[in-house]
């Protein structure tokens, strides 16, 4: 039985080497190629055509999920794993709708690691304990909680829209017709109602979650 040809894509070499190594130390697999970012991992995958990609989400200039849609669209017969820090199944859920067939988190195992590749590469698809795990606890939380997105106001929403095309809270202010200190306040208590810290993690949440 030929092995299964594997991609590496992270853009930290270490965490490379230390999954070629484990891979290659088993018979059943072979990893064919490296890359450190997304736009290497789809001329790669283009060219050697594996027949795995373990891809991670957090790289730069072209992220994970970019490079997963593109590899998706080229590569059809390429399945893409996502190895990722996030344990949060919105992100599971981003990657499996790029075109990702399986999702596992830098904290799972080295045995769940190579039982996502064989699943995988039978055509399932694979969420690693940890996703599934945190998914159980967010739905026994929200049996019992409104989703805190419809928590939100309609002009709360609507300043989220316009935050995710890069206006100001000034420029915000101007739009909407209302004060600056107006548009503070809703920015505020967008924060507290999604339980994020700053403005960052809001636009994080807002691509991730689509809205």
């Amino acid at each position: 039985m030929e092995p299964i040809t594997i991609l590496l894509v992270d853009d930290h070499r270490l965490i490379r080497d230390s999954w070629a190594f484990i891979l290659n130390s088993d018979p059943r697999f072979h990893v064919i190629g490296e890359a450190d970012n997304g736009t290497d991992a789809i001329e790669i995958a283009k060219t050697k055509k594996p027949r795995i990609v373990l891809m991670d989400i957090n790289m730069t200039p072209v992220n994970g999920m970019e490079a997963t849609r593109e590899i998706h669209k080229f590569s059809p017969d390429t399945a893409v794993i996502a190895v990722s820090m996030h344990s949060m199944p919105v992100y599971a859920k981003k990657m499996m709708q790029m075109g990702a067939m399986g999702y596992v988190t830098k904290n799972s195992s080295q045995q769940e690691l190579m039982n996502a590749i064989i699943e995988v590469n039978k055509g399932n698809k694979y969420v690693c304990s940890e996703v599934k795990d945190t998914l159980v606890q967010q739905q026994i939380e929200n049996e019992s909680e409104e989703p805190a997105i419809n928590s939100l106001s309609r002009r709360e929403l609507e300043v989220i829209q316009l935050l995710k095309k890069g206006l100001s809270s000034k420029e915000i202010a101007l739009q909407l017709g209302v004060t600056l200190k107006t548009v503070e306040v809703h920015r505020y208590n967008i924060l507290k109602k999604l339980k994020l810290k700053n403005t960052a993690s809001l636009i994080n949440f807002i691509n991730v979650q689509g809205l």
